[in-house]
């Protein structure tokens, strides 16, 4: 029952402390919203055209191809602190990996992805 106590006193300061802080900054803060303040981009510049323009496919599958490589490199870096331990099976284990890496690379180099224009 100890544990139920912890726990439903550990939920209410996590509900409570964000809701008295986000309540607080509401009473606090200066309510003053004027021209500047309502532009969608306030660095200086003037807003030209239309904020919500269509971008060419392309672009979001190079950010993909480019995540999804990014991600799985990072899986090298525990396989090469203890690749010793691990012996030829982690060896194999992590060229079969690379490989398939290597098939995807392949694959949208094919496709023509990984050209930017």
């Amino acid at each position: 029952m100890v544990n139920f106590v912890d726990l439903t006193v550990f939920l209410a300061i996590g509900i409570l402390l964000p809701a008295a802080m986000m309540g607080a900054g509401a009473l606090l803060r200066p309510q003053r919203p004027g021209k500047v303040k309502l532009e969608p981009y306030e660095c200086g510049e003037i807003p030209v055209g239309d904020a919500r323009i269509r971008y060419h496919i392309r672009y979001y599958i190079f950010a993909l191809v480019f995540v999804v490589f990014d991600v799985e490199t990072v899986f090298l870096y525990p396989w090469a602190v203890i690749w010793k331990s691990l012996g030829l099976f982690g060896f194999v284990e992590m060229m079969i990996f690379l490989g398939i890496l290597v098939i995807g690379l392949i694959y949208a180099w094919k496709k023509r992805v990984l050209e930017w224009i």
